[in-house]
């Protein structure tokens, strides 16, 4: 518990799966194995700043579950990281690749720093000795690292490149999957930078055949304008979607005619943040939530969308494009509401399964068409929701039992032909 008597996220994250296994009688052993970590990694290494003076990061590592295969997860860079939440990301990973059907764990790793406080030299050289201090902790067929909120691909560019001179020199080509989402040019794959935002499209777009509405008839409002909602934005407008309103860290902007993405994207890339942009009114946070739209798609960070925000919303549908942005509370309200949840290990799935993808490129020395990609990427999340939707059907749960149920039978399967060693 918190300080003010509130789970932790850790916490939320465990009671979302138990909440799952009540509801298929799952047995006490898989309840105990799947409610920790199975390995959990601190560092503290050195950094020589520019100014010559030395500083101490602290690192993490989250292994949580490998029964599916080499643990997979980001790495965050974020002043507020801290165990709880990598813990509880990890667990989630485990459970998202599960659901979706890759040969993968669950992990999650990160460092407590902000990256706009130190120079280009400065990051390159906390993310090589990041990657030193993990050592044999990560590795192409153990624990498979990539870009979460403040790392990106010069990111994994400079963790790989770390890792394969750590390597024997026998091994150094052989090594580039020990992190995905490199750039295209070392290694990464087509496709990869976009595939959160696309993939949370695809589950719009999944929904929208299910209640028979079209995808351009929806406006929608976006919260957090990073990697994953700025590619979401652009291609939901793209597709027709009125884009009314749009928040990051710096503010919050509203065009009830829609907002012109592309425009967006230019300004923020230019100034680092949606405020000021001169296609659209400026107006409190908590209007975001308020606006008459049919759609809203929290991108940003965990807890966002509490009980007090989800009184304000009228619209049909919440689709979670960050990990765990919805309140326990706030899931209860909006549910006894008729408002349906797109669960966040379901809806942006899409990021690992590139990644997935560019590891068995690494592995093949093989590089895929941007077609291949995008078309694989929408079978795996199109089965993904047919599943769930099929369990919800037939348990008549929440899409979020229905996922975590889809993803424990699959581990549960695993584990019963495999035993627990020794």
């Amino acid at each position: 518990m918190t300080a003010g008597g509130q789970r932790s996220l850790h916490e939320a994250a465990v009671a979302q799966f138990h909440h799952a296994a009540d509801l298929i009688d799952l047995e006490p052993r898989y309840r105990e194995i799947l409610s920790y970590p199975k390995n959990e990694i601190i560092v503290n290494f050195p950094v020589t700043l520019d100014d010559g003076t030395l500083k101490v990061f602290t690192g993490y590592r989250i292994q949580h579950n490998n029964i599916l295969g080499p643990f997979k997860g980001g790495l965050r860079f974020h002043p507020d990281v801290d165990l709880d939440e990598v813990r509880a990301l990890a667990a989630w990973m485990t459970f998202k690749t599960a659901l979706v059907a890759l040969p993968f764990g669950g992990a999650k790793g990160g460092l407590t720093i902000d990256p706009a406080d130190y120079s280009e030299g400065e990051m390159r050289r906390v993310v090589r000795r990041f990657t030193h201090a993990l050592g044999s902790n990560i590795g192409p067929d153990h624990d498979i690292p990539a870009p979460d909120m403040g790392t990106s691909s010069q990111t994994m560019d400079w963790l790989m490149d770390t890792y394969a001179n750590m390597s024997s020199p026998g091994f150094r080509q052989s090594v580039k999957g020990v992190v995905t989402g490199k750039s295209v040019a070392v290694g990464g794959s087509v496709g990869r930078e976009e595939a959160t935002g696309r993939g949370v499209l695809y589950s719009l777009r999944h929904w929208c055949g299910e209640k028979d509405v079209r995808l351009d008839e929806l406006s929608i409002a976006v919260q957090g304008f990073g990697n994953v909602g700025s590619h979401f934005a652009v291609l939901a407008a793209e597709a027709g979607c009125v884009i009314r309103g749009v928040a990051d860290h710096t503010g919050t902007v509203v065009n009830e005619e829609g907002i012109d993405v592309e425009k967006l994207r230019v300004w923020v890339a230019e100034h680092g943040g949606v405020a000021d942009f001169a296609g659209a009114d400026a107006v409190d946070t908590e209007e975001l939530f308020a606006l008459d739209v049919d759609v809203l798609v929290p991108a940003a960070l965990e807890n966002q969308l509490t009980v007090e925000r989800a009184k304000t919303f009228s619209g049909r549908l919440v689709i979670e494009a960050a990990n765990g942005p919805t309140t326990p509370d706030a899931v209860d309200y909006l549910l006894n509401q008729g408002v349906e949840i797109v669960p966040d290990i379901l809806a942006n799935a899409g990021g690992v399964i590139v990644s997935y993808f560019e590891w068995l490129q690494n592995k093949s020395a093989r590089a895929w068409s941007f077609d291949d990609v995008d078309k694989r990427l929408r079978e795996l999340v199109w089965q993904a929701h047919d599943k769930v939707v099929h369990c919800v059907r037939e348990r008549d749960c929440s899409r979020r039992d229905a996922a975590y149920i889809v993803a424990l039978d699959r581990l549960v399967d695993v584990y019963n032909r495999r035993g627990i060693f020794p």
